[in-house]
C-alpha cells in the first residue's frame, strides 16, 4: 500500500491516544494519530514523522500521522489500519501458503468476534486474524504494546475454530524493518501470552509477516517458502 499526499513533520507531543502536536512548516499542527497503542518508544519529541493529508476539508484534524522514524531502526508504520490492507494485498497475490483462493471475506463474523479474514482454498477453510506489531526491543518484536482484551477474545475464538477443523492463523504484520519474529508482551499483558500459548496448543498457527517500510509505503516481503512465514512455536 502506498500513501498519497504525504508530508514530513517533527513530532512535539501526544495529548491523548488520538491526537498529537507536530511541527509542520514552522507551525504547530494538531494531527490524528492512527494508532491507539502507547508507542512510547516511537513518539518522542523531535522524531521525524510522516503525515497524510485528509481529503475532507471539514475534518477537525487535517492530517493523519502514519509513520515515525526510530533511531537505530528506521521508519516504523503505526497506522493501525495498514496491517489489514497489506495482508489483503498479499492474499490477492495468492502467496504460496494459500494458493488458488476461491473465496475471500474480510471482517467475517465467527462466534462472538469478527475475524479479519475468512478464505477458502479448494477443501481448506481458513481464518486469519491480523495483528500489527510496532514495538521492538533488541531486534525482536513484541505484541501488544498496550493491554488488548479484544486480542485475547480473538485468540480464544480461533482456538475454538481450530478445534472444529478450521485452519486458523494469527498473523503478525511486522511494520518495522529488520525484525523477523514477534513474542507476546507478557510484561504488559500476560493474559495475551497465556491465550496465545493456549491457541497454539489448540492448533492455531503463527505467521510472521515482515514488511518493507518506507516513509510513504508498506508492503509484506515476497514469500517464496512457507517455512519463512509459518511456525507452530514461539
Amino acid at each position: 500500500m502506498k500513501y498519497q499526499n504525504v508530508t514530513h513533520a517533527k513530532f512535539i507531543e501526544r495529548m491523548n491516544r488520538f491526537v498529537a502536536n507536530v511541527e509542520l512548516d514552522g507551525e504547530v499542527e494538531t494531527v490524528h494519530v492512527k494508532n491507539t497503542g502507547r508507542c512510547k518508544e516511537l513518539l518522542l519529541p523531535g522524531s521525524d514523522v510522516m503525515l497524510v493529508k485528509t481529503d475532507n476539508p471539514a475534518r477537525k484534524t487535517q492530517y493523519d500521522l502514519v509513520t515515525v522514524y526510530k533511531d537505530g531502526l528506521g521508519w516504523v508504520n503505526i497506522d493501525s489500519q495498514a496491517p489489514n490492507q497489506v495482508v489483503k494485498e498479499w492474499l490477492d497475490k495468492s502467496p504460496s501458503l494459500f494458493n488458488n483462493i476461491t473465496l475471500l471475506k474480510p471482517e467475517y463474523t465467527y462466534g462472538k468476534s469478527r475475524v479479519d479474514f475468512y478464505l477458502e482454498c479448494a477443501y481448506r477453510k481458513i481464518f486469519i486474524e491480523v495483528k500489527g506489531c510496532t514495538l521492538e526491543i533488541d531486534g525482536i518484536g513484541y505484541f501488544p504494546d498496550a493491554p488488548t482484551e479484544r486480542g485475547v477474545r480473538h485468540l480464544n475464538e480461533l482456538a475454538k475454530a481450530a478445534g472444529k477443523g478450521y485452519e486458523c492463523y494469527i498473523a503478525f504484520v511486522i511494520a518495522m524493518p529488520g525484525v523477523r519474529k514477534v513474542l507476546p508482551n507478557v510484561k504488559t499483558h500476560p493474559e495475551f501470552g497465556t491465550a496465545l500459548a493456549a491457541a497454539i496448543e489448540a492448533g492455531v498457527k503463527v505467521l510472521y509477516l515482515p514488511c518493507n517500510v518506507l516513509p510513504d509505503e508498506l508492503s509484506i516481503f515476497k514469500s517464496n517458502s512457507t517455512s519463512v512465514w509459518q511456525t507452530n512455536r514461539l
